[in-house]
């Protein structure tokens, strides 16, 4: 565990890595409300390419999904739409993305959710060597193999990347 030794949160996340056996080291940081990934990478000194952010998005009829994608880059919905053949697809209110995966806004992670979602991730995450993903609560990240996705998600790969360095 990265900084000073504090009892970690009992989440649905680091339960379901803990019980499926996942090497993983906790990193904790002082969560900054809408500071994002930003904050995180500053905080942590980690490259917030190799940070995953975790959305919760919904289809054109309102089924809602994740999306992986790297801290310093944008999903385009119009190519996930097209990707996952849907009409359209757009992020859910904070609200409703709460209810959808359990998590705050801010510490959702694609582990132990509410609701079962399909996952889609940004395919050039499984090329970095370790990730970093949120742990199910603010200010607690997890740095794992991407392959764990692969495995315990069962994630579709997609490539919907509009921009690096936003």
């Amino acid at each position: 565990m990265s900084g000073k030794a504090k009892k970690l949160p009992s989440t649905p996340a680091l339960r379901l890595l803990r019980a499926k056996g996942v090497d993983f080291e906790v990193h904790r940081y002082a969560y900054v409300e809408r500071g994002g990934t930003a904050a995180s990478s500053a905080a942590l000194g980690i490259d917030a390419h190799r940070i995953i952010k975790t959305l919760i998005f919904e289809d054109s009829d309102g089924s809602p999904l994740v999306i992986l994608m790297h801290g310093d880059c944008s999903v385009s919905a119009k190519d996930l739409a097209r990707q996952i053949g849907t009409k359209a697809v757009r992020p859910c209110d904070p609200a409703v993305a709460q209810r959808h995966s359990g998590y705050q806004v801010g510490g959702t992670s694609p582990f132990g959710t509410r609701k079962a979602m399909p996952v889609y991730a940004e395919i050039s995450i499984f090329e970095l060597e370790r990730i970093v993903i949120n742990g199910g609560a603010r200010g607690v990240l997890v740095e794992i193999d991407p392959q764990v996705l692969r495995d315990l998600l069962g994630v579709v790969e997609v490539s919907v990347t509009t921009a690096r360095g936003s």
